[in-house]
């Protein structure tokens, strides 16, 4: 029993005894484990873009590659400007550690930015729910990924 707090209470006999007490209400941590337990697969979380902690995850491939880094830096910037929740994982990791992590952590949008991408002028974009992926030029990459996450909550 807790009596930390010197809390009491006289039962039916009139005898002093600690209060003992319990949560039992809607809080934070509760409503994020409901919403896992409701999104997830065998990969990890699949946040809802409601409650994303991020709409975007921004994953250059090789950042140490000046042009990758340069529009990596842009889209970055771009899509805060735009209101959009962005992390970026500049990590020197190998692509699979990369990609099974985004996974892991669920974020709904992953756009990926690599040497092979940059020769065609396009980004990845994949939906972390649908597992689905596109190419989308780079030149209009800003505009639909604000789209795509302003679609997503409804705007």
């Amino acid at each position: 029993m807790n009596q930390a707090m010197g809390a009491t209470y006289l039962d039916s006999e009139g005898r002093e005894q600690p209060l003992e007490m319990g949560c039992y209400g809607i809080g934070i941590t509760r409503l994020l484990a409901a919403a896992i337990e409701q999104n997830h697969d065998a990969n990890g979380i699949i946040w809802p873009f409601s409650i994303a902690p991020f709409h975007v995850l921004l994953l250059p491939i090789n950042y140490k590659e000046r042009p990758i880094q340069e529009v990596t830096d842009n889209l970055y910037r771009d899509l805060r400007k735009r209101g959009l929740e962005v992390l970026m994982d500049d990590r020197d990791e190998r692509p699979g550690v990369k990609f099974k992590d985004a996974d892991l952590i669920g974020i709904p949008l992953r756009v990926t930015i690599g040497a092979k991408g940059l020769e065609k002028g396009c980004a990845e974009i994949r939906w972390r729910r649908e597992g689905r992926t596109e190419d989308i030029p780079l030149v209009e990459s800003h505009q639909k990924i604000a789209a795509f996450v302003s679609e997503a909550l409804g705007g």
